[in-house]
C-alpha cells in the first residue's frame, strides 16, 4: 500500500486553497504517485452528528455512506495531505466534523479506547501533511495565536488516531498577499517531495 489520500476542505473553487489542491495533484501525477481525493464540500459531506449517528458511535457504526467510504480510504493509504484554510485560529467546522464523524471507535477502525486513553488504529498512515492558508502571518500565528494546527491538530488529534509524523506548511498573510508571492508558493509546492 503506497497511496496518498488528499482531504480538501474549501467551498470555493476560485480560492487559493483550490489552486494549492491543483498544484498538489499535479505534483503527485508528475511523480507517478497514486492518490485519492476527498473533497468535503463538493461531495456534500454532512459534518453534523444527528441523534442516530451519535447512538451508533460506540459500536463503530454509522448511517452515513460517506463516513464508510472515507474511513476505508484512510485505512488504505500510507500518506494523507490535508488542504484547508485556518478559520478563527483552527480548522474549519467542516473538517472538524469530518474528524468527529469519520473517526470511529473500534478495532480495525480509527481508534480504540482503553484505561490509558485513546489508541490509534490508523498506523498504516506513515506521514501527514497539513497545508493551510491563514489571514495572520505564520510567525504571528505560531507565537501569539497558540499554534493550534501544530500543537493540537497534528501533535494531538492526528497522533491519537495513529498518525505519528506530521508536517505543517502554512501560507500566512493570505488576504494581503500579492500574485508574485502566491505564484512562488505554488512553484514551491510543484517541487515539494510529498
Amino acid at each position: 500500500m503506497n497511496k496518498t489520500l488528499i482531504i480538501y476542505c474549501h467551498p470555493y473553487t476560485g480560492s487559493f486553497n483550490h489552486a494549492i489542491l491543483k498544484e498538489v495533484e499535479n505534483n503527485l501525477n508528475k511523480s507517478n504517485q497514486a492518490y485519492d481525493l476527498i473533497d468535503l464540500y463538493a461531495e456534500n459531506f454532512n459534518p453534523i452528528y444527528d441523534q442516530e449517528e451519535l447512538r451508533l458511535f460506540h459500536d463503530g457504526q454509522t448511517h452515513d455512506e460517506l463516513v464508510i467510504k472515507y474511513l476505508n480510504l484512510l485505512k488504505s493509504c500510507s500518506k494523507v495531505i490535508f488542504i484547508t484554510p485556518i478559520w478563527w485560529n483552527s480548522i474549519p467546522g467542516m473538517l472538524k466534523g469530518f474528524i468527529d464523524k469519520v473517526m470511529k471507535e473500534g478495532e480495525g477502525l480509527s481508534h480504540t479506547v482503553n484505561s490509558w486513553g485513546i489508541h490509534g488504529e490508523l498506523t498504516n498512515i506513515k506521514q501527514s501533511y497539513v497545508l493551510t492558508t491563514s489571514t495572520s502571518p505564520t510567525l504571528y500565528f505560531k507565537l501569539f495565536m497558540g499554534n493550534s494546527i501544530k500543537k493540537i491538530f497534528i501533535n494531538k488529534t492526528l497522533k491519537q488516531i495513529g498518525i505519528k509524523k506530521g508536517t505543517w506548511i502554512n501560507f500566512g498573510g493570505i488576504t494581503n498577499s500579492k500574485n508574485d508571492r502566491r505564484k512562488n508558493y505554488l512553484t514551491y509546492l510543484k517541487k515539494y517531495q510529498f
